[in-house]
């Protein structure tokens, strides 16, 4: 393999959990990030403008709709929305080709969670043909390799006539890309690779068979038997890791207002980005407490499914069929970090139970694995939003670390 770093495009970049993994193994050049939403969009090129010292980085990230593949790779302008740029195809030749693409579409339309949730399954849901646009940009450049990244469920959603991982696979090798024919083996627990919560996802790895040949196979199986498995942890990480040296931010009086965002908690006494409490009711204040203490004094009277689901009943007089609140355990890995946290994190309570609240911002990002100098920008609700969707910046560096290393052992 060259010794030049090998450059990438990331789409559905979000606000760049994945790329920045791929920075971090310090192999890869970001030639372009797409991404549609305005808050993502200006935080990953604030990333690449100050931490991976890339001084055209407003330039690398597009905001666009991938869907609009044509103007996306020529060039666009006057769009009411997005303005305009000379696209994707300027920058690709300008990086004279591309190497590999990562990214993942939008996981709500896949997730088994989302099919329950929504009258049809999520079989109307556009979102199911996203993949079709990174097919094609696979098609325009040609590059060696690719990493694809989704939620499990994607194995078993079918919103047409058949699964949509079949039609996804025959896309893949339609366009000339070997993977794992049981891609259920793609699917990676992230504790395994020090990720201090509990998130599984799908991690496709392919090879373009017009570069790899009959040795593709074996490329695909040494990424997944050999090369990944090297960045195991021996201990899995957990919430006490992850949080325990972040400052106590306890219940005040008095609402604080910190940049017209409104708080009912202390603030940090040291200098650390995003680390502020969402406003809490003092219904919920005296909830978190309550449940916090359950666990802390070993009673567990409310850890029980029925037992919170009762409690939410009588406190707030609604019923769910899913129990709402749950307290992050010192000892484990966290539960999933979402994006639904921009919501509310009633199911993400702090396990200090003098600290009576929800997750800040900073303490998602900590256990989602984003490093303290990853500043998020924008209101809260942007802020939980962008870090609950994004691959956890750890694990996307173990898999680019692997990536490499399977291109150096075939010579690549």
């Amino acid at each position: 393999m060259s010794k030049k770093k090998i450059k990438s495009i990331d789409l559905f970049a979000g606000c760049g959990g994945l790329m920045d993994g791929f920075e971090q193994s310090g192999y890869f050049n970001t030639v372009a990030a797409v991404e549609w939403e305005k808050a993502p969009c200006r935080n990953i090129a604030n990333r690449l403008k100050t931490k991976w010292k890339y001084d055209d980085a407003e330039n690398r990230v597009l905001r666009f709709d991938i869907q609009r593949t044509e103007e996306l790779f020529n060039g666009w302008k006057d769009d009411a929305v997005y303005g305009e740029s000379s696209g994707l195809d300027k920058l690709v030749n300008e990086a004279d080709g591309i190497d590999m693409i990562i990214g993942g579409p939008p996981c709500q339309a896949y997730s088994i969670a989302g099919r329950v949730r929504d009258a049809n399954g999520m079989k109307d849901d556009y979102r199911n043909y996203l993949f079709e646009s990174y097919i094609k940009v696979l098609n325009r450049y040609n590059p060696k390799a690719f990493i694809f990244e989704n939620v499990p469920g994607i194995l078993s959603a079918k919103p047409g006539e058949e699964l949509i991982i079949d039609v996804i696979k025959k896309s893949f090798d339609e366009a000339g890309y070997m993977l794992l024919n049981n891609l259920s083996d793609a699917i990676i627990d992230f504790t395994d690779y020090g990720v201090p919560q509990n998130r599984k996802r799908i991690i496709i790895f392919g090879v373009r068979k017009a570069v790899f040949g009959d040795k593709s196979t074996d490329v695909i199986h040494y990424f997944y038997e050999k090369a990944l498995p090297k960045y195991k942890v021996e201990k899995k990480r957990t919430v006490r890791d992850a949080l325990s040296d972040l400052p106590k931010l306890y219940p005040v009086s008095d609402d604080i207002k910190v940049n017209g965002t409104r708080t009912r908690h202390s603030l940090p006494d040291t200098e650390i980005s995003n680390h502020v409490a969402r406003w809490q009711s003092d219904r919920d204040i005296g909830i978190f407490k309550l449940l916090a203490e359950d666990i802390e004094s070993g009673r567990n009277e409310y850890t029980s499914t029925e037992a919170l689901k009762k409690l939410y009943t009588d406190m707030t007089g609604k019923t769910s069929n899913v129990h709402k609140y749950h307290v992050l355990r010192w000892d484990e890995p966290s539960n999933l970090i979402p994006a639904h946290l921009y919501k509310d994190g009633l199911r993400h309570i702090h396990p200090d139970s003098k600290q009576q609240r929800s997750l800040t911002v900073r303490e998602a990002a900590r256990l989602q694995t984003f490093d303290d100098d990853y500043i998020f920008d924008g209101s809260n609700m942007e802020l939980y939003k962008m870090s609950g969707n994004a691959v956890p910046p750890l694990a996307a560096k173990c898999c680019a670390c692997a990536v490499v290393d399977t291109l150096k052992e075939f010579d690549y």
